[in-house]
């Protein structure tokens, strides 16, 4: 009997960061057949490429014939050289699908080069998808005010401003069946001369032609909702309010409460209207995906490092704690136990690999790949050990039995723990930064990891007060729903910045659902 192919849709991945949104869009399956394969991605980050490339590498096999080396190269035990030399055909095309490239910038990828690479890797495809989020610093609250202190001229020529205009001249050159645009919620508000970034986007991506001079070709998109109860008319589901595009992690078995702007635009050519992502199911609590990987130490920062000398530096910072007034009786009580703890631990300060058992409460398929026989990216950072002591009492503080089952703000910290900040009587009035100091809780979604990760820890305490440190990468990784077999290339700093500019890929592999039904619809799958 002869076997007939089945349809394969093409993806076009770009400002791929570490690949998120690429991973989920290829995982996922529909009557054990994957209909979406991205062909090209590019990402102008030389350290984010690599990790692209090596999850590229890892999807040229079947989940079940994937090289012993792979296996190999992620415990340390074999060289990327000789990962490649491997399997050198793989190699090869893992590199074509993943580019080293900076979009917008002339001297690096012409606008003539990246349509070359893009009618390369679609082939004879005449329908494809186009992923990917334009870099979002510009939009986000927190870079928008950083950048407005500066100089609001300087803020308002940023150029990231405009990178979407890449995005969108790809959109009307190759004129894709559809695309899904990701990016930060504070795109909503941001705007330039009093005119709204995200109305003129959406304007643009509904007539792309147009928003290039071009007004003789009439390609136009519709632009929907993934979540929303659509407001427009019965005539048509487009989404009509702004608030209509933003995805709420959490609500979507993501481990996290990460808010986000998505935009799915289908081609008006096609009879197709797409459904939404399914949520309503119980939320993921911190436990759940991060519970059961080795416990380990921090490290000293600026001091000789010893599980000794670590554990004398932790309890030189609590004892004086413990003789403090202003701790209640059970908040005392648990500090002691955890100490207690603390002088018997054996802990390791992790590493690049640890062998282990892995096994999460949720999304355990997912997360764990038996092969690997352990995880990586699980190393502790270095601490100042005044954080050791912040981070002990706020882990403590979080869970102790007193009902407080909540992160401290400043002016929960006992005196002697406030940092020497020149903005501290603000913070301690809760008007600038009062959560300076964040603990993740166990039984709740994690705080959204964000890029900030790799500057320090203190926005993401680890739980647990007798490790005493903030969240490790893979950690963060599993809050962002990256199986344990993704790696992520380059020193930890880069890695947590990967993790943290990334699109959770059970997420997208959500949406994934949603635009395969859309588009199996239009007769294209």
């Amino acid at each position: 009997m002869r076997l007939v192919s089945r349809p394969v849709i093409p993806i076009v991945d770009l400002f791929a960061g570490p690949g998120g949104l690429g991973e989920g869009f290829s995982a996922f399956s529909a009557k054990d057949h994957k209909p979406f394969r991205v062909v090209l991605s590019i990402e102008k980050d030389e350290v984010a490429h690599r990790t692209l490339r090596l999850r590229s590498f890892f999807r040229q096999f079947p989940a079940t014939k994937v090289p012993s080396a792979y296996y190999d190269y992620l415990r340390g035990d074999i060289t990327a050289h000789e990962l490649a030399a491997s399997c050198p055909d793989a190699w090869k095309k893992a590199s074509s699908e993943a580019w080293h490239a900076e979009l917008g910038n002339e001297q690096i990828a012409s606008a003539k080069l990246v349509d070359r690479r893009i009618r390369a890797a679609l082939g004879d495809a005449r329908e494809w998808l186009l992923i990917g989020g334009p870099p979002c610093q510009a939009y986000s609250l927190v870079g928008r005010a950083r950048m407005r202190g500066i100089d609001r001229a300087k803020f308002e020529a940023d150029r990231r401003h405009f990178l979407y205009r890449e995005y969108l001249r790809i959109i009307a050159k190759h004129k894709p069946a559809a695309f899904v645009m990701e990016n930060v919620k504070g795109l909503l508000s941001s705007t330039i001369s009093d005119y709204s970034m995200f109305e003129r986007i959406t304007q643009d991506l509904r007539r792309p032609s147009t928003a290039f001079g071009n007004r003789s070709e009439h390609l136009e998109y519709k632009l929907y909702s993934f979540v929303a109860p659509l407001r427009a008319s019965l005539a048509s589901r487009e989404a009509s309010h702004p608030t209509d595009y933003i995805i709420r992690c959490e609500q979507h078995e993501i481990p996290q409460s990460r808010h986000r702007v998505v935009i799915f635009g289908v081609r008006s050519d096609l009879d197709a209207e797409p459904g939404f992502l399914r949520g309503g199911a119980a939320l993921v609590p911190t436990r759940a995906v991060i519970g059961d990987l080795p416990p380990i130490r921090s490290m000293l920062s600026r001091t000789p490092d010893s599980i000794r000398s670590w554990r004398e530096a932790v309890e030189r910072q609590v004892k004086p704690l413990l003789r403090s007034q202003r701790l209640d009786d059970d908040l005392r009580t648990a500090m002691g136990q955890a100490l207690s703890e603390i002088r018997l631990a054996e802990l390791t300060a992790g590493d690049e690999f640890m062998p282990c058992s892995p096994a999460p409460k949720c999304h355990a398929e997912w997360y764990v790949d038996p092969r690997l026989g352990g995880v990586c990216n699980h190393a502790g950072r270095g601490h100042l050990e005044s954080d050791l002591g912040r981070y002990f009492f706020a882990a403590c503080y979080a869970s102790s039995p007193n009902g407080h089952s909540r992160s401290p703000t400043l002016a929960d910290f006992p005196p002697r723990l406030l940092p020497a900040h020149k903005n501290i009587d603000r913070a301690l009035t809760g008007s600038l930064f009062a959560d300076r100091f964040r603990v993740q809780l166990w039984n709740r979604p994690s705080t959204t990891v964000t890029a900030h990760i790799s500057k320090d820890g203190h926005y993401y305490i680890h739980p647990d007060a007798t490790q005493c440190r903030s969240l490790t990468v893979r950690e963060a990784a599993r809050l962002q729903t990256f199986p344990d077999n993704y790696f992520f290339e380059g020193p930890r700093t880069t890695q947590y910045q990967q993790v943290g500019n990334a699109v959770p890929p059970i997420l997208a592999r959500g949406l994934a659902a949603v635009v395969f039904d859309c588009l199996s619809e239009a007769r294209l799958l």
